[in-house]
């Protein structure tokens, strides 16, 4: 008998391992083993394999990794920012635009690196980020958090937001931070030939990402479908967000959002949209039918006032739904597992205690997250998909007693971090802490810009 080599990785003993393969397997003792930064199998106690590696999972859920469909990491230079509080979604923006328009190269780097700790410590794996502020003479931008997701080992879709309607030309934004339409189109091309892999078990792709209707032309968002066609990239905007939306649509293009997708070529299944909170039934069963995918946002949601997102009613109609963070001036806490909780809560709270359970956002967390990027090697355990997952301890003091179900048990109790983050067959996080060294160092950092940008802005 040939001897068999044994596995990089072994994660053992859980209390439950929720697979969410094609069959959602949950295995009661169960066992995930790596190599080569891909599962190899998943099984049964009594079963496990040799491994270099041994990861005791008892007491503990494990899931595949979470996926976060949109953020803005550089706005965690902004969190809480006070003078922003208390307005819609413009106000909002037109506050922090000035503000925003010092970010250079040093500060979309240690944003990233920052924003990625905290999402690897929310048993996060796999993360987009929307980076849309490109002021002049900022330097490479997206290169500089692409740099940070390799540092820290984090599975990352850069994706190279927009904007070119400033407010002389009827839009929301200032001069300072728009771009030349030329200027996007060459550089989101050059992104793309220079970082964007295909392959299966890719660790960095890249999409394209013009802000949102009302800070782009429509001569942007049809030249960008178009190359999005030719170069095989996925499509990323902010739609539907908010009633001032659906104003400045209807004003501007005499139509609203979920129309003007398709009359600038974005309905097909390359695209997802960030909020989306706004359909109407008739729309939801266009975004299904066109295979769009939804990032949906809800602690961003609640924060800005937008209201409550049709969940329920995009899954059945057949629409792609992933979890968003959204940018840390408006969520705030960048937590996968906070915005899984919250997506749960929320959908209850519109369609009643039967319209959704844990599973149904462990679903969202997941594969649905996966759907949204166009991947289908993330998003489960099961042998040839990636190596991704979390583990999440179900002990202690806010777990007593939640013994019936521990994916019921993973959201209803808490608050939870994730004990264990694992990427590509990888720790990030192992027992609540960081592997990665120079945390210190880069918080430092974060402040010192932080500061810098507060003091500028006379506060």
């Amino acid at each position: 008998m040939q001897e068999q080599h044994p596995s990089d990785l072994l994660v053992r003993g859980a209390d439950l391992v929720a697979t969410m393969d094609a069959d959602r397997r949950e295995i009661s003792g169960g066992w995930v083993s790596a190599t080569g930064g891909f599962v190899t199998a998943v099984g049964e106690p009594g079963q496990e394999p040799a491994a270099r590696e041994v990861i005791d999972a008892s007491g503990c859920l494990v899931t595949p990794g979470l996926v976060n469909t949109h953020h803005h990491m550089f706005q965690n230079l902004t969190r809480a920012f006070a003078p922003a509080l208390g307005g819609s979604l413009f106000d909002w923006l037109r506050v922090l635009y000035p503000v925003w328009s010092r970010l250079d190269e040093e500060a979309a780097h240690v944003s990233a690196w920052i924003g990625l700790c905290e999402l690897a410590l929310g048993g996060c794996t796999t993360t987009t980020d929307h980076l849309y502020v490109f002021p002049s003479g900022a330097g490479d931008l997206i290169g500089a958090e692409i740099t940070a997701a390799a540092q820290l080992g984090m599975r990352f879709h850069a994706t190279r937001g927009s904007m070119s309607l400033s407010v002389k030309d009827g839009g929301l934004p200032p001069d300072d931070v728009v771009q030349d339409e030329d200027e996007i189109l060459v550089e989101s091309e050059r992104l793309v030939a220079a970082h964007h892999d295909p392959a299966p078990g890719a660790m960095i792709r890249v999409a394209l990402a013009p802000c949102s209707p009302f800070s782009v032309t429509t001569e942007l968002m049809t030249q960008t479908a178009a190359m999005a066609e030719r170069l095989d990239v996925r499509l990323h905007t902010h739609l539907a967000e908010d009633p001032d939306e659906d104003e400045f649509c209807l004003r501007t293009f005499g139509c609203r959002p979920v129309e003007y997708l398709d009359r600038v070529g974005w309905a097909k299944d390359r695209t997802w949209v960030a909020h989306c909170v706004h359909p109407n039934a008739r729309e939801i069963r266009m975004l299904g039918a066109w295979g769009v995918g939804v990032a949906h946002c809800p602690s961003s949601n609640q924060i800005l006032g937008t209201g409550l997102a049709p969940v329920r009613e995009f899954i059945d109609a057949g629409v792609p739904v992933g979890l968003g963070c959204d940018g840390s001036a408006s969520a705030d806490s960048a937590s996968l597992w906070l915005e899984t909780r919250t997506a749960l809560l929320l959908a209850r709270l519109r369609g009643g205690p039967g319209a959704f359970g844990a599973r149904d956002a462990l679903e969202l967390a997941t594969l649905g997250g996966a759907a949204c990027l166009g991947r289908d090697d993330i998003g489960s355990l099961a042998p040839g998909q990636v190596a991704d997952l979390a583990v999440w301890s179900l002990q202690g003091v806010p777990f007593a007693g939640a013994l019936s179900d521990p994916v019921e048990a993973w959201l209803r109790c808490g608050p939870v971090a994730a004990r264990d983050t694992v990427v590509a067959g990888k720790a990030v996080v192992r027992d609540g802490c960081l592997t990665v060294p120079d945390v210190e160092e880069y918080l430092a950092r974060h402040r010192r810009i932080a500061s810098e940008w507060l003091a500028a802005a006379g506060i």
